[in-house]
């Protein structure tokens, strides 16, 4: 039963005893009955009086109530005259205002940051309390591969790929750096947040690739320069001592000369394959700015396939081709991606087993070209390598292909990858 209610029935039940006690004084004093009337209209108006400031009072407090469960912060309640309900209502709408701001602050708070972890370029990542993926943004999407519904409600053990696989491992309030096949590079870094009094965790994912190379690039230009202004010079002045050496050959004994002039000669070719060895890094460094033409691929590769038929028929390799248009032209320097592609070539007919597949696969639509072979695949410990200067999966190798691949390729600002896929080893190259 309401307050209201009890003062109600109270004011009812004391004014029936008085109207009773009324009627048993009327016969004994007209007099006093007529004191006692007066007295009971009185009450009668000072109690509906109280009643009702009792009521607007309850009535004003229920409709605050009512506004707080509902959370319609924007009502405010009205004075009703009374000094200490006043006191409170004012101290009421207050409190509304303050909430109603501190919502509108929190609105606009999370409008911001949604809109900036949306047009982040970086990828964010974030986590329900049962580590299931909540949200993502675009960047993220583009970075794992994948379609947004492909990745939220799932953990990234269930996502799979090479960097889902590596960002299970990020521990809280770590940074790691991941690379991949050698070509992209991601700054990783996963932390926590508290929402509704629980802690949640967010990964954000920075990519890397282009500074790393720039850096690496900058190292070895120096490296390289230096040593091969080093190097020629010294070989410059050996082999012209060493070659004047060869005309007091004629001063030996007869049977000592075949000696002598193999062993100089020996070392003046061994000098000159060390300049070649020095030419071919120097030749990486110095890659000219793409002077480009409108280019055909498909011709383009048809004619480097031609050119390395004869490699490709000691092994047995057949030729498989998979393309969706008989022209696929681009803006690009010829000569540059005519070295690209017989790099790329040389290292599928090395790597394919004895009457493997080479598979040279184009999309239009996407400016795509593929050239994939069979073969043992390339394990994961090499593909974070496969990129780095100097380095080469062969004997002897000297890491220069795929360096000036790279530097090629990015000069042409086209993306490209190299991995394993199933049985198929894929360079993957979009324009």
């Amino acid at each position: 039963m309401k307050l209201k209610t009890k003062v109600l029935l109270v004011a009812l039940v004391v004014h029936a005893v008085f109207i009773y006690l009324l009627t048993e004084l009327y016969a004994a004093s007209r007099t006093a009955f007529l004191i006692g009337e007066g007295m009971l209209f009185v009450s009668l108006i000072f109690s509906y009086w109280l009643y009702r400031s009792i009521s607007q009072t309850f009535d004003t407090i229920s409709s605050g109530i009512e506004t707080l469960k509902d959370k319609d912060f924007s009502a405010r309640l009205n004075q009703i005259g009374h000094p200490e309900m006043d006191e409170l209502i004012d101290v009421y709408n207050m409190m509304i205002g303050q909430l109603r701001h501190e919502r509108l602050l929190q609105a606009e708070k999370s409008s911001f940051l949604g809109k900036l972890i949306e047009a982040s370029p970086s990828g964010i990542i974030i986590f329900e309390f049962n580590g299931i993926i909540g949200a993502v943004n675009p960047a993220a999407t583009e970075i794992l591969g994948l379609q947004r519904g492909e990745i939220l409600g799932k953990s990234l053990s269930q996502i799979g790929g090479r960097l889902a696989e590596e960002l299970v491992l990020v521990k809280v309030n770590d940074a790691k750096v991941i690379n991949l096949n050698g070509i992209k590079s991601y700054k990783c870094h996963k932390s926590t947040f508290t929402d509704l009094g629980y802690s949640r965790t967010f990964i954000t994912i920075e990519e890397l690739s282009r500074e790393i190379y720039l850096k690496e690039k900058n190292a070895y230009e120096k490296v390289i320069k230096m040593m091969s202004h080093e190097v020629n010079n010294s070989i410059g002045a050996i082999n012209s001592i060493l070659n004047s050496c060869l005309n007091y050959k004629h001063q030996l004994d007869e049977a000592d000369q075949e000696d002598y002039d193999a062993a100089l000669s020996t070392s003046i070719g061994r000098n000159h394959s060390l300049s070649d060895l020095m030419s071919n890094f120097a030749r990486v460094v110095r890659v000219p700015e793409p002077v480009k033409h409108i280019v055909d691929l498909i011709a383009l590769l048809r004619s480097v396939v031609l050119l390395m038929e004869p490699t490709a028929r000691k092994k047995n390799v057949s030729w498989q081709w998979d393309l969706d248009a008989l022209v696929l032209e681009t803006f690009a320097d010829y000569q540059q991606l005519e070295q690209v592609f017989i790099n790329i070539l040389k290292n599928a007919i090395e790597a394919v087993d004895y009457s493997g597949t080479i598979r040279i696969k184009t999309a239009s639509p996407d400016q795509m070209i593929s050239i994939s072979n069979t073969g043992p695949g390339i394990p994961n410990e090499v593909s974070r390598q496969l990129f780095s200067p100097f380095f080469s999966t062969t004997k002897n190798g000297q890491g220069i292909g795929l360096m000036l691949t790279r530097e090629i390729l990015y000069n042409h600002n086209f993306k490209f990858s190299l991995q394993t896929i199933g049985e198929w080893t894929e360079f993957k190259i979009v324009m």
